[in-house]
């Protein structure tokens, strides 16, 4: 096992137990909100200096993350009002007073980018703008401060949702590996470490997540180029073993076991396999057939 991967072994397993306590506090609405506007909101910030964990965190703590009635029918993620300035369409509803008046935008990405122009355009905001990209905490509290809501507890709110949803490694820029929605457990068996695979799980995305090439991940699994990953696989992150580890050596072939599964089951390369037990590639094992595995 490379420094790097024993790293990961080991920051896994001393996270494990936060991070399940995490994930049971974290919603699945919030996760997917994050997941389909994380591109906006880091463009958002590359383009007005506006931390792409505030407007994640904004977004999400007004539009109820993305299911209130503002939300849904007028595709308003900020709770803007109209103010004397604009002109385009209004909507009203009832806020801190009844019968309020909020912009109304043609979809999402027109609401993120008012969004931004609103904070970089009202002098009571640009103190803000001073402030370096990743403090989160003196943004929230200077929203709170120049009057952005009314609720005393919002700059609270705020940096509660950056933190339980990590907001804050959108602040890097770096979409490829700031963020993963719902990591995978990393398994240590064989002296390999391995993951599981879920239904919907793609070479690109492990790629992305664990920082290995798709072309290793499946290279390291016997994989062809085109395979596509089916729930419950076992993947391994590194290269796999020339034969089992003690005090594995031979193996019964149960019903439904390939040469493939097999490999993959005790960590061994699939062309040393089939060499220590003199067969070809094709070869298909029978119920009950001893295999060596070292």
């Amino acid at each position: 096992m490379n420094a790097k991967n024993t790293a990961l072994a080991l920051l896994f397993a001393a996270g494990l137990q936060n991070l399940t306590a995490t994930a049971q506090q974290r919603s699945q609405r919030y996760l997917e909100y994050i997941e389909k506007y994380k591109y906006e909101a880091v463009e958002q910030m590359q383009r007005y200096r506006i931390p792409a964990s505030i407007t994640l965190a904004q977004g999400l703590l007004e539009s109820g993350a993305g299911q209130s009635r503002l939300t849904r029918q007028s595709n308003n993620h900020f709770g803007i009002k109209c103010g004397s300035t604009w002109r385009g369409k209004k909507t009203y509803h009832d806020d801190d007073a009844k019968g309020e008046c909020f912009r109304v935008y043609k979809n999402a990405r027109e609401s993120y980018e008012d969004h931004s122009r609103f904070l970089a355009t009202q002098k009571r905001y640009a103190s803000l703008f001073s402030l370096k990209i990743t403090d989160y905490k003196g943004w929230a509290n200077g929203l709170k401060k120049a009057g952005y809501a009314t609720n005393p507890a919002y700059a609270g709110s705020l940096i509660k949702l950056i933190e339980l949803y990590n907001l804050d490694h959108f602040d890097k820029g770096k979409l490829k590996d700031a963020w993963i929605a719902n990591p995978h457990d990393v398994f240590l068996a064989n002296g390999l470490l391995y993951i599981i695979a879920r239904q919907g799980d793609t070479f690109d995305r492990l790629a992305d997540e664990f920082d290995i090439s798709a072309r290793k991940i499946r290279k390291y699994n016997d994989l062809y180029k085109g395979y596509t990953l089916q729930e419950g696989d076992i993947i391994y992150l590194e290269k796999k073993n020339r034969k089992a580890k003690k005090p594995y050596k031979i193996h019964r072939v149960e019903v439904g076991e390939s040469m493939y599964s097999i490999a993959q089951r005790y960590g061994i390369r699939l062309e040393r396999l089939y060499k220590m037990n003199d067969k070809a590639a094709d070869y298909a094992p029978s119920v009950n057939e001893i295999l060596k595995l070292r």
